[in-house]
């Protein structure tokens, strides 16, 4: 027969094991254990919310049991959390944010079970091995294969095609630049002379106003000489 875990941790606050051959027993006092074991037994239902409160316990092993539902959004509160296995149960959805907050945890085993979406992305949880994870067909993200919606960075190939494309866009740019420069400069420095060519009256009217120029820097010049003589 089935045994629900719910009702037992939740409903009574009640729970006992055995070590070194003796049974204790806690009822109101659960925050006191340090490790719970119920391990290959038949137990179903959800995962008790009451054991995120459990904030000095160090290991907690649930697997090879029927428990279904998710794993407790803010189990990340076990701050001293060493060793986690929730292995070989039937629970779903996806891994808590919050686990990844527990830079404590040493041990992590939720292998076959049915969770699903991208493995939080943490220091702790990326540094397991894919068989902490196995057998949940919905999962991705290190140390699993990438998510469909990962953005896979640009192979050297395409960055080197890059790259090229973009020394080809600017070396086609300076080229137009030069030829659009070397155009104008061709058109308005024999724009300006041949027009001179042809008139003739253009020509004398140019070189009397240069001879003007000249003249005034010339007296210009004379008068700032003559004065500082003077001085």
């Amino acid at each position: 027969m089935a045994i629900d875990l719910v009702p037992h941790i939740e409903r009574y606050g009640y729970s006992s094991f055995q070590w070194k051959g003796k049974e204790y027993e806690y009822w109101k006092n659960l925050k006191l254990l340090k490790l719970i074991d119920f391990s290959s037994n038949r137990l179903t239902g959800n995962i008790p919310r009451s054991f995120s409160t459990m904030r000095g316990l160090i290991s907690l092993n649930l697997s090879r049991n029927s428990l279904t539902g998710y794993i407790i959004p803010n189990i990340g509160n076990m701050e001293v959390l060493d060793s986690l296995d929730l292995s070989y149960n039937q629970l779903s959805g996806k891994i808590p944010t919050s686990l990844a907050e527990i830079h404590t945890l040493r041990v992590l085993d939720l292998s076959n079970n049915n969770l699903t979406g991208k493995i939080p992305t943490g220091t702790q949880l990326q540094s397991f091995n894919a068989s902490s994870y196995a057998d949940n067909d919905g999962l991705c993200g290190d140390p699993l294969p990438k998510c469909p919606g990962d953005i896979l960075r640009p192979s050297t190939t395409n960055s080197e095609g890059n790259m090229n494309e973009k020394d080809g866009g600017v070396l086609s740019f300076m080229q137009e630049v030069g030829i659009s420069m070397g155009f104008g400069f061709i058109f308005g420095f024999w724009g300006v002379i041949g027009s001179f060519i042809l008139k003739k009256s253009w020509r004398i009217a140019f070189f009397s106003l240069f001879d003007a120029v000249g003249d005034w820097f010339y007296v210009r010049i004379a008068v700032f000489v003559s004065k500082w003589r003077r001085r």
